[in-house]
């Protein structure tokens, strides 16, 4: 397996442990061709807004340091970054960049106590951004606080089921 699919693999396992544990579902459109990778969804739901969803772009950074104050830096491809900035689709979208250590070895420790999938991914709403003249890639910061976690997801599908969502 080339590391590009390993990446892509091992951001699938992040995102689909981190949703797991929130109780939400998946779903994986059969063509990428939206900058769609996958799809959070809630069956049912108590908010304004029945059976919330949130639509992911999905990418890995291999770094020996996880992350600093700054946050992160991606480079992220231009035709990625002009399908996340709109703000005119019914499903919110939002890029998720998981960093991984660059020693393939060292993403995953397992014990009988605990599997550790190192490091974490982070997410950004670019919705609203402006469009750019880059032609091959834009530089997305993304801050250190935006951690995808199972309470910041579960923040976010509040967000989307409440009349008000973003």
């Amino acid at each position: 397996m080339h590391i590009t699919q390993q990446q892509e693999q091992f951001s699938n396992a992040y995102l689909r442990a981190v949703a797991t544990v929130a109780g939400y579902s998946l779903s994986k459109p059969e063509v990428d061709d939206d900058s769609i990778d996958l799809s959070i969804y809630k069956r049912g739901g108590n908010g304004t807004i029945r059976s919330p969803r949130i639509d992911l772009q999905l990418k890995c950074l291999l770094k020996d340091n996880p992350i600093n104050s700054e946050g992160i830096k991606y480079d992220l491809k231009v035709k990625n970054y002009n399908e996340l900035i709109p703000d005119n689709v019914l499903v919110p979208r939002i890029l998720v960049v998981v960093v991984a250590p660059r020693l393939i070895e060292s993403w995953l420790t397992q014990s009988d106590e605990e599997t550790i999938l190192k490091y974490c991914g982070y997410w950004i709403s670019l919705r609203g951004r402006p469009s750019t003249d880059n032609k091959t890639k834009v530089r997305v910061d993304i801050p250190q606080e935006n951690r995808f976690t199972v309470k910041k997801l579960s923040q976010l599908m509040e967000i989307v089921a409440s009349p008000d969502a973003p």
